[in-house]
């Protein structure tokens, strides 16, 4: 399950749709609220949790949660209330705490990937609203509670990395991998070496002993 970030949409990720439904995983983008099919609603915090949850729902077994940026944010947040219904988690640009300076580098950031795949434009309200929703949010605090196996990528040119070794401190264990040359949005700069952080996720989820006898199927 796909969880894109501000101010673009399950569009961002069909590189990796094709390559994992290649590679014979179901695989399932979704849009937030504010975004894509759901860009007449207002974001918020617990309307994003509600949308994973319905795609949760829907899936037979416990899927792997990957989360961009925003939707990285929300991912986490939503692994730390529903530990259960997943098999693990990829974290992608969002590792830093969104507090202070951070807020302005998450907005320019945002600013350079809806300019580059040109989505977005004329939904800045969707930023005022993603910054209200995770005022006060701690990424670290929800980290440090979670079990599931989980897996940090970064692209090199990424400026919201600046947490990540608190993130692995917070979750020994949490795999990290830094894309060389890449940027904020990893998944489309590098494509290649995304999706395989993804497949090799994919592939040690599916040899760990099932959570109550279910199997992974899905993305």
């Amino acid at each position: 399950m796909l969880v894109h970030g501000t101010r673009t949409s399950s569009a961002i990720w069909h590189a990796q749709v094709a390559a994992l439904r290649h590679g014979g995983h179901p695989t399932f983008p979704i849009d937030l609220p504010g975004h894509g099919a759901r860009s007449d609603e207002r974001f918020t915090l617990e309307g994003a949790l509600a949308a994973i949850d319905d795609a949760v729902a829907a899936c037979p077994a416990p899927p792997l949660l990957v989360g961009l940026s925003l939707g990285g944010y929300v991912s986490l947040a939503y692994a730390s209330r529903n530990e259960e219904r997943l098999a693990g988690v990829v974290l992608a640009g969002c590792s830093t705490e969104i507090k202070g300076k951070p807020l302005h580098l998450y907005r320019r950031a945002s600013t350079r990937v809806t300019r580059w795949l040109g989505l977005g434009q004329g939904t800045w309200h969707v930023v005022a609203d993603m910054l209200h929703a995770l005022a006060g949010y701690s990424p670290l605090r929800d980290l440090r509670r979670l079990l599931l196996p989980v897996w940090v990528v970064n692209g090199q040119r990424d400026p919201l990395r600046l947490d990540e070794r608190r993130y692995l401190r917070a979750l020994p264990g949490a795999r990290l991998t830094v894309v060389p040359r890449a940027g904020h949005d990893v998944n489309s700069h590098a494509p290649a070496a995304f999706n395989r952080v993804l497949l090799d996720a994919l592939n040690e989820l599916a040899v760990r002993t099932p959570v109550h006898g279910a199997r992974l199927v899905h993305v």
